[in-house]
């Protein structure tokens, strides 16, 4: 059950790395519950455990430091994705030693993000063969997780308000412009009222309050 909720504002990604290790160390001990933590970070591309994630790396050095994103490699499943401001990122630190089930926890993360978003005026779904949230073919949320020992840490990237032209100095988790895009909720409700009360917090809120509703009785 979750009985904690984090929101560390905006954070370097190395920082965040190790401070996840540093509470799932904490949860296999028992000194805390399950968590759920939300964040944003400075941009930065982060690379997954899957094999030759860098060839979808597309910006050179030059070109990364002019943007001021930086690199970062991690134990995450997946392939490469971007973070940056905008951006709602949440690690759940959750104890599956009940389920031992990482599939069902997986559809679980999934509909929080699609409940946050039919919240906020937005119907996403699941997409057959691809991970995240999806609206048609415009990718709204990643997700790419971690576990040890029936400890899960990483977790989503909902896009919010993010500069999606960071997205091109990659090909997002592996995906090419013909199999989808990336999009944000600014993107898909700027052209209808809703698009104006875009607020963070709220949305934050929102997650929290979803993340509990499915979470609550493991």
């Amino acid at each position: 059950m979750i009985s904690c909720y984090t929101d560390w504002g905006l954070t370097h990604y190395d920082f965040a790395f190790e401070k996840q290790k540093q509470l799932v160390q904490d949860r296999l001990d028992q000194k805390i519950s399950d968590t759920l933590i939300l964040t944003e970070h400075h941009p930065v591309y982060t690379l997954g455990k899957r094999k030759d994630t860098q060839k979808n790396l597309v910006w050179d050095p030059s070109t990364l430091n002019l943007n001021g994103i930086q690199l970062a490699h991690t134990n995450r499943g997946g392939d490469i994705t971007y973070h940056g401001p905008g951006q709602i990122v949440g690690y759940a630190i959750i104890s599956l030693e009940k389920s031992k089930d990482l599939h069902h926890f997986l559809r679980d993360l999934e509909q929080v993000l699609i409940n946050t978003l039919a919240c906020h005026h937005l119907v996403a779904t699941r997409r057959e063969g691809k991970t995240g949230i999806w609206l048609n073919n415009r990718k709204i949320a990643a997700i790419g997780v971690a576990v040890k020992r029936w400890i899960t840490y990483h977790g989503f990237a909902l896009n919010v308000t993010t500069n999606l032209n960071h997205f091109e100095g990659i090909i997002p988790c592996g995906i090419s412009a013909q199999e989808g895009i990336v999009t944000s909720m600014h993107e898909e409700l700027k052209e209808k009222e809703f698009s104006s009360n875009l607020d963070l917090n709220e949305i934050k809120r929102t997650i929290a309050i979803e993340f509990w509703k499915i979470f609550k009785e493991r």
